[in-house]
């Protein structure tokens, strides 16, 4: 009898020293209760949960392209393509086809051309923000900016890029877009504006607009106005790019702008840019 107790406590040992307790869940099974079992089923539970959470965070930004070449399209999507968190949902040549594709799809993001045979993007444009819940709408234009531009401005255009931007700004610029941002490409932003402006700063208004800004929120004002993301911004400044963000949202709000475009449109009739 004592041999076997021995032999008892020392399997016993052997099993809590490799990690598995049996004494304990043979005691707890008796006893009517679940114990370890019920920990793993707990674990698991919240590893499911975990990941599910997960999955949900991960969402694929929806674009639409829509541009009447064909190469340039092809481009956009090649560019695109790299991008994990990225999806072109279709493309169009024409106007009136990207409107049905917005109701079609809903993308988050349409890059959208705006000299085009048919429909031309102005008045695409013009639909698209009287839909429920509009997508974010970027120009894509050429340095021959013209009038239409500051139309499609007026129309809810959230910013302007180069068809031949760089691959790593285009993927950035559509992130930006799909998190409620606005783009201006810094290598049409002076040619923008000085398109809207016709000419005019009209400065003493907007003069008046800056009255209430910090000298930092007129530092920051004016790398808006010269095209400049809020990483470049923060990096010129030696700001996070949290802190940068902040100043926007607050220089925004004071010079009732709606967005980084139409603040960069304040800047230069200010006389802040040139």
């Amino acid at each position: 009898m004592a041999r076997t107790a021995s032999r008892f406590r020392f399997a016993a040992h052997t099993k809590v020293a490799a990690g598995v307790d049996h004494r304990r869940v043979l005691c707890e099974t008796r006893s009517g209760g679940m114990g370890r079992p019920r920990a793993l089923a707990r674990r698991r539970s919240d590893v499911t949960t975990s990941v599910s959470r997960r999955l949900e965070a991960y969402q694929v930004i929806k674009v639409l392209l829509v541009d009447d070449e064909e190469l340039v399209r092809s481009g956009l999507r090649m560019i695109l393509g790299t991008a994990d968190d990225i999806e072109v949902v279709d493309e169009c040549a024409d106007g009136a086809q990207a409107v049905e594709a917005v109701r079609r799809h809903r993308p988050d993001v349409v890059l959208l051309d705006i000299r085009m045979p048919g429909t031309n993007g102005l008045v695409a444009l013009e639909r698209m923000r009287a839909l429920p819940d509009p997508p974010r709408v970027a120009v894509l234009t050429t340095f021959d900016v013209d009038e239409y531009v500051g139309q499609a401005l007026r129309l809810g255009a959230s910013g302007f890029l180069l068809k031949d931007t760089e691959p790593n700004q285009l993927v950035r610029a559509v992130r930006d877009l799909a998190a409620g941002g606005a783009v201006l490409d810094p290598g049409v932003a002076s040619r923008l504006l000085v398109a809207l402006a016709q000419g005019q700063r009209a400065a003493g208004p907007a003069r008046q607009q800056l009255a209430g800004l910090s000298e930092r929120e007129r530092e920051v004002l004016t790398l808006l106005g010269r095209g400049l993301s809020n990483a470049e911004i923060g990096g010129a400044l030696h700001l996070s790019e949290a802190t940068v963000k902040g100043y926007v949202s607050s220089v925004l709000g004071k010079i009732g702008a709606t967005n980084r475009v139409q603040a960069a449109l304040v800047a230069f009739r200010a006389g802040l840019v040139g």
